[in-house]
């Protein structure tokens, strides 16, 4: 008697998640290839790492430079090209919050689950902006998927299992370093789950370090030989510092951002839970298991948050573990109303975010032109930067320096062709203080030996002034005003400045002394009154002028 047929047809909700993922992916790649948004300078400077693949740089792990790198290989350096990691990574994370969240409930549960972390009004903004969060929350999602599989497997299963873990883990770590809450959240879990460390032998536990070790080593090395650049960044980056260690009001900002990003209902869901279990004191196997996984990255950056700030996404390594959880809760309560309700609204949002990059006027008319005005007038910027090299070349160009870290990593994407010509002077950045203070600083900062026939280009008003102290001879300045928006543009001042010969230091600030007058009297640039000093490094964006 033959075989009955192997069922080959996908039940309905697993279907459901597949055209959920596929739909949203394919609106996400129109909007991808048919935005007029440029590239954020963040994302220039993730690009310009994806041009010397490496171990490790100076402020995040590698995997992102290395996802960017494989992209443009195929289809070259445009703007779509350079964000579709963002993309695809997402997609898959979608499709690893429904396989988790299945095996730990139902299928049924796997697609609200999925809907709510797709739609989730902060994954809009990682799925369309090329950054480390995408790429860590899909391994992140994969360390989740293989870490609940391993509870029950069998003890030749586990060990396979144990080594996915450690891998995905460590590619997880590769994306960012925030991954370290899943080390938490797995050793939570260890620690209040029995039947969770019943699940391991001394045999699959070395090897999933071992595994780990060997992903992320390579890694560590670079950082050891690179006296720690990307480990120190992160630790600066994380700000535990701050005139008072009191700051109820960052806290309750943090809070408060929590409803944007993961969503009003879906984060009021979570919160409700938390208060329904602290008060029963009991959870379900699973619901644990997730709490591990969401808790530690809300408590810790909340706390951070508390001594001293926070930015809203940095609890994203919560989202995929606290989507699920919060899917089952409102499954288990029979809310089927505000869980309609929370995908209704969020998709809703999600659906204005995407028309808002395929016609930026739309946000300009929702009042977020502020939003925007990042990914705006970068190729226009770096158009007049090059108009005046190409009016000095003549003469001699020995470098480009500017002033500031996002103009440098803006006009290295979209100075590209012309920094590539065999002739091209050098693009540096001046240094104000008396180190490099980011990645731009640190790897091409202006030196004396650059200096002899200097193109500046100056981001703010002021800085010109700061900027010709340090060199003998500035003159010849332009001012270049490039349109943004309707309500704002970027102002550059450029100038040619003359044997470059940096001055001294104030000792107590470690930028230059206002005292110090230039050589000869030249307390001003050629053809221009230099304006005083009048603010902290930074980007400011005027007003257009009525």
């Amino acid at each position: 008697m033959s075989e009955p047929p192997r069922q080959t047809t996908l039940d309905p909700d697993t279907r459901a998640a597949y055209l959920l993922t596929a739909a949203l992916t394919m609106a996400r790649l129109v909007a991808l290839f048919r935005t007029p948004l440029e590239l954020y300078p963040d994302e220039a400077r993730s690009w310009l790492w994806s041009r010397t693949l490496a171990l490790g740089y100076a402020s995040k792990p590698p995997m992102i430079a290395w996802a960017i790198a494989a992209t443009t290989a195929l289809g070259g350096d445009t703007e779509p090209w350079v964000r579709l990691p963002a993309v695809l990574f997402q997609a898959g994370a979608i499709l690893l919050v429904y396989a988790v969240a299945r095996r730990l409930y139902n299928s049924r549960v796997g697609l609200a689950a999925a809907a709510l972390y797709a739609l989730a009004p902060g994954l809009q903004i990682s799925a369309t902006v090329v950054a480390a969060d995408a790429p860590m929350l899909f391994f992140l999602g994969l360390t989740l998927w293989v870490y609940v599989g391993l509870q029950g497997a069998s003890a030749r299963r586990s060990l396979a299992m144990a080594a996915g873990l450690g891998a995905a883990l460590g590619l997880a770590f590769l994306s960012k370093y925030a991954a370290g809450y899943a080390l938490i959240g797995i050793a939570l879990h260890l620690g209040l789950s029995p039947a969770a460390r019943r699940a391991w032998t001394p045999a699959a536990a070395g090897l999933a370090a071992l595994t780990f070790l060997a992903v992320l080593g390579p890694n560590l090395a670079w950082n050891a030989a690179h006296g720690l650049a990307t480990v120190q960044h992160t630790l600066a980056d994380a700000h535990w510092h701050g005139a008072s260690l009191f700051n109820p009001r960052q806290l309750g900002l943090f809070l408060v951002a929590q409803f944007a990003v993961f969503g009003p209902i879906p984060f009021g869901a979570l919160a409700v839970g938390l208060i329904l279990a602290a008060r029963r004191r009991r959870l379900e196997p699973a619901d644990l298991l997730l709490l591990c996984f969401t808790l530690p990255p809300l408590a810790i950056v909340a706390a951070q948050a508390f001594v001293s700030r926070a930015n809203a996404n940095w609890s994203g390594a919560s989202y995929i573990a606290g989507a699920i959880l919060v899917a089952a809760w409102l499954m288990r309560w029979r809310a089927r109303r505000w869980l309609i309700a929370a995908i209704a609204v969020q998709a809703l949002a999600a659906g204005v975010f995407l028309m808002a990059v395929l016609s930026p006027s739309l946000a300009d008319r929702l009042g977020a032109a502020n939003s925007l005005k990042r990914a705006r007038g970068w190729a226009q910027t770096a158009q007049a930067v090059i108009r005046r090299a190409r009016v000095e070349e003549p003469e001699g160009l020995t470098a480009i320096a500017v002033n500031n870290r996002f103009l440098y990593d803006a006009l290295a994407y979209y100075g590209r062709d012309f920094l590539r010509e065999p002739l091209a002077p050098k693009l540096t950045i001046w240094l104000r203080g008396t180190g490099a203070g980011n990645p731009a600083e640190a790897s091409a900062p202006l030196t004396p030996a650059l200096g002899q026939r200097v193109l500046v280009v100056a981001y703010e008003k002021g800085f010109d002034t700061e900027i010709a102290r340090d060199f003998v001879r500035p003159l010849g300045v332009e001012i270049d005003d490039i349109s943004l928006d309707r309500k704002h543009q970027r102002q550059l001042e450029t100038f040619v400045g003359e044997g470059f010969m940096p001055q001294p230091r104030d000792p107590a600030t470690g930028y230059p002394s206002p005292a110090w007058k230039a050589p000869g009297g030249l307390g001003k640039l050629e053809g221009l009154s230099a304006p005083a000093f009048s603010g902290p490094l930074g980007l400011r964006d005027r007003p257009t002028p009525p």
